[in-house]
């Protein structure tokens, strides 16, 4: 039997992962997986080496105190892919911790493929050079991704964005009845993000019309903090935990106040017109600020080339900024509308050329390992 170690370090790589391998396994019942991922891809069989949620970190300063532990989770990791010989492993996003691990297993002969191409259209195009050293391939989420790797030598296939399979487009309103005016509020998968964010949402929720609900995402890597600090919203609140139950709430809601990621992605599947909001430590920010190359942090005003969602970044993110920003969604009409047909226009470029987006990154990793055995 064919042995493929997979490697996913947060939330949205987790979920990537359990697709993957739930389409690999329609495709060749044999495979065998082992690997790091949460719980969906427990929910398909994996056993993780460690729980992932050691390795959710973002942002420079957040990461520093982490190295140590970092460091001796990576020596781990590749110890057991050392003793297990896998014939493929498939690194899943989390660059700051993957290519590190793709660079050791590289060295032991086992060919890497990356699912979830690093943003070097962002930031840090140099980048590039040192991936080609690691990698055997990447899975690209975006259209524009597969130029830029491929010159620098590296083989790419565009498997489309797995956002077009989420449960987000199969919401129902029905099942999540909401008073007044429902307000999705996504505060982010990661502690960092929850502490900075959380605070400034809740002030913004204050700071709204008394018939808005807000109804609180909960991911399960920050679940217990986020529902701690519930109170500070001052009014009923609704919670959202799994797929499904996210789905049913941008159903039902009128706006969304999102974190800047794939959750506006998801957003946008769901047909929500929401705000993007980001805050980062502010020497990060300041680190950020001198390497980001492009206009937009949403993926949806990237693809569409134009300022579709509204981001209130840094400085920008405060409560009083959100809610001015959120009450014309809130009331719907031309600004609700104005979203929908961008959200229509950029998930149209996001299709792989056939099938699922899941679909697609198993025929690649399968093609990728009958290539080894030629």
């Amino acid at each position: 039997m064919s042995l493929i170690y997979l490697v996913a370090g947060e939330a949205s790589g987790d979920i990537l992962g359990a697709r993957l391998m739930a389409a690999l396994r329609a495709r060749a019942p044999g495979l065998e997986f082992a690997g790091l991922g949460g719980e969906r891809m427990a929910e398909q069989g994996l056993q993780s080496l460690f729980p992932i949620r050691e390795l959710a970190l973002m942002g420079l300063l957040e990461v520093l105190p982490s190295l140590r532990r970092l460091a001796r989770r990576l020596e781990e990791t590749a110890q057991d892919i050392a003793r297990r010989a896998p014939r493929l492993v498939v690194t899943i996003d989390s660059p700051g911790f993957t290519l590190r691990l793709a660079a050791r297993v590289k060295a032991m002969g086992i060919p890497v493929v990356h699912y979830v191409a690093p943003q070097i259209w962002a930031w840090r195009p140099g980048r590039v050079r040192k991936i080609a050293r690691r990698v055997d391939r990447i899975l690209a989420l975006l259209p524009f991704e597969a130029p830029l790797f491929e010159a620098a030598g590296i083989p790419v296939s565009f498997v489309g964005h797995p956002i077009l399979e989420s449960e987000a487009a199969r919401g129902d309103a029905a099942r999540c009845p909401l008073p007044g005016r429902g307000l999705v509020v996504m505060p982010g998968s990661r502690a960092g993000e929850v502490r900075r964010l959380l605070p400034v949402f809740a002030e913004t929720v204050r700071a709204l019309p008394g018939d808005v609900t807000p109804v609180l995402a909960l991911a399960g890597t920050v679940e217990e903090a986020v529902r701690a600090r519930a109170e500070a919203f001052g009014r009923p609140l609704r919670f959202a935990r799994t797929p499904a139950e996210k789905a049913d709430a941008m159903a039902a809601a009128r706006a969304g106040l999102i974190k800047s990621g794939t959750s506006s992605l998801e957003a946008a599947v769901a047909g929500l017109p929401h705000v993007v909001a980001y805050r980062l430590n502010p020497i990060t920010a300041a680190l950020a600020r001198r390497l980001i190359r492009v206009r937009h942090v949403s993926l949806v005003n990237l693809l569409c080339g134009r300022e579709v969602v509204p981001e209130l970044l840094q400085q920008d993110c405060t409560p009083a900024a959100l809610a001015a920003a959120l009450r014309p969604l809130l009331e719907g009409g031309a600004a609700a509308e104005a979203q929908r047909a961008g959200f229509r226009e950029a998930l149209a470029r996001l299709a792989p050329p056939a099938g699922r987006p899941s679909e697609a990154a198993a025929e690649a990793v399968l093609a990728e390992l009958e290539r080894r055995r030629e």
